[in-house]
């Protein structure tokens, strides 16, 4: 089940594989996954963002608008959840990812993060309540980015346990070169490790920094103790693979150079001073594509396929998926299969088409793959293995 890890962090830097100077650019079009077949399991949501299950085998999934909706085992969605807190729903901002406490069968724990204020000033938030019936009580904010930025992009923001008990969120660079921070492009602020903007940020469950993070080690007193990873545009897929331990994660380029990336602690993945991604006008951002020091992705989408929900597929319901990462493409409108070789660079990649923007990909407690997606009327896709 996504959202919840239960292998072991021991030893993450040793799973990461080494640096690839000239990670594999795939092409926009790869050939179909055989063997898998698709079926509607809901239909009625309004722009689904992400999706957690429940103990009893229900699920609970947010909606971008600011709801959140318990769905029946056979998909059917219930009304809005009551207490929900209020979102900013500008631009990409909104009710974003939806995760469970670790311990939630004990304690109810519900984790949202989305966005607050409007145009003119907003950020990225955590927050959390209690599942009470079919509201959520207690509500209270654990954490939001403490700068403000302007316009409606490049919020993040996906949620992942460790095993540990900590928890992973992503937050987007604050946007392209238009939007201004203290006179600069506000994307400039993924390199500075004490700003939250282009960051993966590992927190305990009340929000706070955790221990053993970058900034307790050879970044002491450089980074803030939230920041886990930093160079990151805008990460909207993250997983974590239950067998091996490894954490993955995807976000989007500008024009082309999305990346599929080996999640390291204290990692600089270099946006957006060394990129495969060109500017929206087609110039170039930088010439660096790697720089030592710098961790290379491991793969990267060129045109761009708007990388965004991200699953590690781990199950004997679809035999074929073993081992799978499985990204969600909104611009591509499918499920991108990526296997990783022996010697950790990818097998050509293939495809399970879609035809809809693809917000996020999710194993269920079934075994079968759930796709939402990005559509005012939001449905989920279930694959599963064809007969």
């Amino acid at each position: 089940m996504r959202k919840l890890a239960m292998a072991s962090l021991v030893g993450l830097a040793a799973i990461a594989a080494p640096a690839c100077a000239a990670p594999p650019v795939v092409a926009f079009e790869v050939p179909a996954e055989p063997g898998i077949a698709t079926e509607v399991w809901a239909t009625g949501l309004n722009k689904p963002w992400g999706i957690v299950w429940l103990p009893d085998g229900r699920a609970l999934v947010s909606e971008k608008g600011g709801t959140l909706r318990i769905l029946g085992r056979d998909g059917k969605a219930g009304q809005p959840l009551a207490g929900v807190p209020a979102v900013g729903a500008v631009g990409q901002g909104g009710l974003l990812d939806v995760s469970l406490h670790p311990d939630f069968a004990t304690n109810g724990f519900v984790y949202l993060a989305h966005s607050v204020g409007d145009s003119k000033a907003n950020r990225t938030v955590l927050s959390r309540g209690k599942l009470q019936g079919n509201a959520l009580v207690d509500v209270k904010e654990l954490m939001r980015n403490p700068t403000a930025k302007s316009g409606g992009a490049h919020f993040g923001s996906r949620l992942l346990w460790l095993p540990d008990g900590t928890l992973l969120m992503s937050i987007g660079d604050g946007g392209n070169p238009n939007i201004q921070l203290d006179g600069q492009p506000i994307r400039n602020n993924a390199q500075d490790p004490k700003a939250y903007f282009g960051k993966l940020l590992r927190m305990t469950a009340e929000g706070r920094p955790a221990p053993g993070n970058p900034t307790e080690g050879k970044q002491k007193g450089q980074w803030d103790g939230r920041v886990w990873s930093i160079g990151h545009r805008n990460i909207q897929g993250l997983a974590l693979d239950l067998k091996t331990g490894g954490i993955w994660a995807t976000e989007h380029g500008a024009r082309g150079g999305d990346e599929l990336n080996r999640m390291v602690a204290g990692g600089n993945y270099g946006w957006p001073l060394v990129t495969h991604s060109l500017e929206y006008s087609g110039q170039p951002i930088t010439k660096e594509r790697s720089r030592p020091g710098f961790r290379d992705p491991v793969s990267v989408w060129t045109p761009s396929i708007a990388a965004s929900g991200l699953g590690v597929y781990r199950g004997r319901a679809i035999p074929s998926l073993d081992g799978a990462i499985l990204a969600g493409g909104l611009m591509s409108q499918d499920v991108r299969v990526v296997r990783i070789g022996a010697n950790g660079v990818p097998l050509p990649e293939k495809r399970v088409v879609i035809g809809a923007r693809v917000r996020d990909v999710a194993v269920g407690p079934d075994g079968l793959v759930y796709v939402l997606t990005d559509e005012d009327a939001g449905r989920i896709i279930r694959l599963k293995a064809s007969r």
